[in-house]
């Protein structure tokens, strides 16, 4: 028997190893590695040959319970300074629980970072509830104190938005910078901190390598697009001078300028023809291209009793167009 026993103990050291590699291959995957909760088991068996009769013993079952480990990430996502005008902005960032087991995580965020050349209102911290990445008012749901997500499972995403103001009488091409912290609830810590009870089903919680705490960084820089009007005219009159006499000819240029950083949207310039003249059909012309006069496809419109109208759109800084335009004084 005592022989036997050593062939026992021989093939149980054989074969235990197989068993435990195959019992312990992981379970559900997730970002933090297997899933918080997960039970893995593993059982030992002996296999023995008895006086010719092949025989097997189990060893005992032996448990682990993965305990919860807490991890995040956050991360800009917008591509570089986000330009703004004195007013309302928005910054984006993306939060991801990089732990394997659900949790919350607060948000906190800080407007008066060092070296700042203007330091921002904050506003709120807001949710995207309908996963455009833009941020909707009215639509996207304002977390309220202590700003504090739903529960996230394990390698899931949120985007962020943080609402802020520029002050008026931001100068120009000035930039400013605000950090977004975030945390988990459960607690925070150095790496391998641990939380006994505050995991899955009770089981330990366990800080990662990001300590739970992790902060990110967004960027404005402010803009102030000014737009000016410099109006001219010349005049021909009907002996080949330049006098102001009924029957001359005022052919007006009116010359817009942007400046400053950035763009202006929607930009029309209009002007009333001026009284004791009427409007010189088919002279309404941008940077010398003729314009008709009705409102249809192009850029303008011109008549007598609605003056001229020219559409510029959106117009970057350091532009200039002319419009130009004939009338004639009454006889």
């Amino acid at each position: 028997m005592y022989t036997n026993a050593r062939l026992y103990a021989s093939l149980a050291s054989v074969l235990v190893p197989a068993m435990l590699a195959s019992a312990l291959a992981p379970a559900t995957a997730s970002a933090g590695g297997v899933t918080a909760g997960t039970l893995i088991e593993n059982i030992a068996v002996a296999s023995y040959d008895e006086a010719g009769v092949q025989r097997s013993v189990n060893s005992n079952t032996v448990t682990v319970r993965v305990d919860e480990l807490i991890d995040v990430t956050l991360t800009s996502l917008d591509p570089g300074p986000v330009t703004a005008r004195p007013g309302n902005a928005v910054l984006t960032f993306e939060l991801t629980n990089q732990g394997n087991g659900p949790e919350a995580f607060r948000l906190a965020a800080n407007t008066a970072v060092a070296g700042n050349e203007f330091d921002v209102s904050f506003r709120a911290i807001a949710i995207d509830s309908n996963g455009n990445g833009t941020y909707e008012e009215g639509i996207d749901a304002i977390l309220a104190e202590p700003q504090t997500t739903a529960v996230l499972a394990s390698a899931e995403r949120l985007t962020v938005f943080v609402l802020v103001t520029v002050p008026q009488g931001t100068a120009d091409a000035k930039t400013a910078k605000v950090d977004l912290v975030a945390e988990a609830v459960t607690g925070t810590g150095a790496p391998g901190t641990s939380f006994a009870g505050a995991g899955v089903d009770g089981g330990y919680a366990i800080i990662g390598t990001t300590g739970a705490r992790v902060a990110a960084r967004g960027a404005l820089i402010s803009t102030v697009a000014s737009v000016q009007l410099a109006k001219s005219v010349t005049l021909r009159d009907p002996f080949g001078g330049t006098s102001a006499v009924p029957g001359s000819v005022a052919s007006f240029t009116i010359e817009a300028r942007v400046e400053g950083t950035g763009s202006v949207n929607n930009l029309v310039v209009t002007d009333a023809i001026p009284a004791g003249t009427t409007y010189v059909p088919g002279t309404l012309a941008l940077d010398a291209t003729a314009l008709t006069d009705a409102a249809d496809g192009d850029a303008g419109a011109a008549s007598d009793a609605g003056g001229i109208s020219v559409n510029l759109g959106n117009v970057a800084t350091g532009t200039r167009r002319a419009i130009t335009f004939n009338v004639t004084v009454n006889k």
